[in-house]
């Protein structure tokens, strides 16, 4: 288990979203950090609409987006390819974003993760939902590792931290990079300052 998983238990959360923020793209996932041969098993009609509310009242809440537009990545190859290469898409994902598009989301998709990310379709959207670990962070590092920050919404408390490990390999060496924990704390802080506005506003 990572820390998304421990602070949602610690902090009693029902449920919680790890979003990666950074580069004005914030990326979501609908498993964490689960093996790999786990994840077809836990991609559900009930997890993948919850992660999508999820992010949708994360954008609004914390980033003040009023009609956020995400967009939500498929499974497997070129999003299933119509149900050649693999099901979860048609049995699972599709009918998830048609029952929430009719009830006015914009939620979009589902797109095959290569061709969105390399045609840079990702900078039409306010928030991105992949479907495991490193099909959402292997871009998102690629994009914005240097400042990019990991941001646990659904929480009572703001939780955010750099985007990338310890690094005891360069600890004591002058290498060390500030950037994403700095940014880390000044998303923190936004935040804080954007739920704060809102409340005075109830």
């Amino acid at each position: 288990r990572g820390h998304t998983e421990y602070l949602t238990e610690v902090f009693q959360a029902t449920e919680s979203l790890m979003m990666m923020v950074g580069n004005d793209l914030k990326v979501g996932l609908v498993t964490e950090h689960v093996p790999l041969k786990d994840v077809s098993a836990l991609i559900t009609k009930e997890r993948v609409e919850l992660k999508i509310r999820l992010m949708e009242l994360s954008l609004k809440q914390d980033f003040l987006i009023n009609k956020p537009r995400i967009a939500v990545l498929g499974l497997n190859p070129h999003a299933g390819d119509e149900g050649l290469l693999g099901a979860e898409e048609n049995q699972v994902i599709k009918p998830v974003i048609q029952d929430l598009r009719s009830k006015n989301k914009l939620v979009f998709g589902p797109y095959p993760a290569d061709g969105f990310f390399g045609s840079g379709q990702y900078k039409k959207f306010d928030g991105i939902l992949a479907m495991y670990h490193d099909q959402g962070l292997a871009p998102f590092k690629y994009i914005a590792f240097d400042n990019g920050v990991n941001f646990t919404s659904g929480l009572s408390v703001v939780r955010t931290s750099p985007d990338h490990g310890t690094a005891y390999a360069i600890a004591g060496k002058n290498q060390a990079d500030e950037s994403s924990m700095r940014q880390a704390i000044y998303l923190a802080a936004e935040i804080i300052k954007n739920r704060s506005e809102q409340l005075v506003e109830k």
